[in-house]
């Protein structure tokens, strides 16, 4: 059966769907089952809100200050999860709550959902990825058409939003494309992190 909550690097996960809008080439749940603590991440369907809570409840959160939702699916996808999940972690374990997603939530929808995450998710990390749209549909292999331009417009909206907001890169991009990237995360007024590739 697989994991909902999990634990990676000292920070706890919470897995709630395994679609994701975007198919990219280093993405790790292409090369393994499961990361960190779990043993498996792949669900034969997406999990109920109950299964979720009861995930939660049958968690020891003692010692952990934040719930990250990011699994082996883009969590924006499965939108009124994350929203009621969020706002149950926060009540119930008073944990301060990130999202780690692909900044393609308000495409996907066909709509602004930042104003209804903000209500709930204190920090988010978006996945820049790469310095232009040419190598963004290359790499990230989005199903959206122009999906790097949404990216960065969802970014512009969260950095507004939340009380913390980067976009991320992964160390494996060339020098030119890291400095690149550094320039875009600066015109936008977002930091920039560089992630490791494990």
């Amino acid at each position: 059966m697989a994991e909902i909550i999990y634990t990676y690097h000292d920070q706890v996960y919470a897995n709630i769907t395994n679609y994701c809008n975007c198919n990219c080439e280093f993405c790790i749940r292409s090369l393994q089952d499961a990361v960190g603590e779990a043993t498996n991440l792949w669900m034969k369907g997406d999990p109920s809100l109950e299964e979720i809570k009861e995930a939660m409840d049958g968690f020891d959160f003692t010692g952990y200050k934040e719930l990250v939702f990011c699994g082996y699916g883009e969590p924006t996808c499965a939108l009124d999860n994350l929203l009621e999940a969020a706002a149950y972690a926060k009540e119930r374990y008073g944990l301060t709550i990130r999202l780690n997603t692909n900044g393609l939530a308000n495409r996907f929808h066909g709509r602004n959902v930042v104003p209804q995450l903000a209500q709930v998710i204190d920090r988010v990390s978006i996945s820049l990825n790469a310095p232009d749209a040419e190598k963004y549909q290359k790499i990230v292999r989005p199903v959206h058409d122009n999906a790097f331009a949404d990216m960065l417009a969802f970014a512009d909206l969260a950095k507004d939003a939340f009380k913390d907001v980067q976009l991320s890169i992964v160390d494996v991009l060339p020098g030119e494309e890291i400095e690149a990237c550094q320039k875009i995360a600066d015109e936008h007024g977002i930091h920039l992190r560089i992630r490791k590739f494990s």
